[in-house]
């Protein structure tokens, strides 16, 4: 049987603004602080989220897209003033889910992924969460906080 790999060097966060997603960043420092590790925080603007109208509009985009890359930069400076040392910043587009499995792990190469689990209630809870479908997909270990 094959060992897991724990020795970490880089660790990956996805964030956004729900509660979840804090705890799983607090999390996600405090091991890259007792593992030296590179803290890779990531972020995915979401279009689904948007009308046709705000997807045509480059403007709109450009403007969400900027508040997007001023949230990620907040984390950086959080993970930075907490004594991580290496952190670094990611912002990509998509279904979360299949951007961090799919784009974000094969460019960036981390050994763990860290994401907080959003209780979803209602029909959506049926078709299950992002979470989920990291954790099902990702070709790494996944750290599901709640």
């Amino acid at each position: 049987m094959e060992e897991p790999n724990f020795d970490l060097k880089k660790i990956l966060v996805g964030v956004d603004n729900s509660d979840d997603a804090q705890k799983a960043f607090k999390c996600a420092i405090k091991l890259a602080q007792a593992t030296k590790a590179q803290l890779l925080v990531v972020t995915v603007l979401e279009k689904h989220d948007m009308n046709v109208y705000e997807v045509l509009d480059d403007d709109f985009i450009h403007g969400k897209r900027e508040d997007v890359e001023q949230h990620v930069q907040e984390y950086v400076q959080f993970a930075e003033n907490a004594g991580v040392q290496d952190v670094q910043g990611i912002i990509s587009e998509g279904n979360p889910s299949e951007t961090i499995v799919e784009d974000v792990i094969p460019k960036y190469h981390p050994d763990l992924l860290i994401i907080g689990s959003l209780d979803i209630k209602g029909p959506k809870k049926i078709f299950g969460s992002q979470a989920a479908a990291m954790a099902k997909h990702s070709p790494i270990s996944v750290l599901v906080v709640r």
